[in-house]
């Protein structure tokens, strides 16, 4: 597996700052985040593993960033298989794996690196764009790729595109 992995589920996304986009078979959400410590401990507070695993992360230093967060989901069952962190401070991305009630959550993070790759909204679009079959296999979804519709999906990344450049120029979630 890729990047590193975590037993722990990422951050939920805020429904109340998230547009989606249909794309098929999938669904591209737009949100943007403000991460703080504060709203991490709260995530898992009931979730002991999870909890403490947060709490080192936290007591390593300042634990605040924003940006943009692309989400690719499930549109059947809304199972979130990846996900771009187009953050100003920490950008990376997501594998997350479904894993059954019980079983231990598989959730590669994944560094971006801006000086190798340019801006990572446009990068992350690019990555929808042409490896998607590949990143959702990557992620457990492979059973997604022979029903995906690529026509929709280039047509959707532009949408999505624009909305995520706007979101970035202004700096806020309210407009999703």
């Amino acid at each position: 597996m890729v990047g590193k992995v975590h037993n722990i589920h990422p951050q939920p996304v805020d429904p109340a700052h998230t547009r989606y986009f249909p794309a098929g078979t999938i669904t591209i959400g737009v949100e943007y985040r403000d991460v703080d410590a504060a709203g991490f401990l709260a995530t898992y507070r009931d979730e002991p593993d999870a909890l403490r695993q947060v709490e080192q992360k936290v007591s390593q230093g300042d634990f605040f960033d924003e940006g943009v967060s692309l989400h690719v989901v499930d549109a059947a069952d809304g199972h979130e298989y990846l996900r771009f962190d187009c953050f100003a401070g920490d950008p990376h991305y997501h594998y997350i794996h479904k894993t059954a009630p019980g079983e231990e959550h598989v959730n590669n993070v994944v560094a971006f690196d801006a000086t190798a790759c340019g801006d990572m909204v446009m990068w992350a679009i690019e990555r929808i764009r042409t490896r998607l079959p590949e990143m959702l296999t990557e992620a457990g979804g492979g059973h997604l790729v022979a029903t995906l519709d690529v026509a929709r999906i280039e047509v959707t990344a532009g949408q999505v595109l624009a909305l995520a450049e706007e979101a970035v120029r202004n700096e806020r979630k309210e407009q999703l």
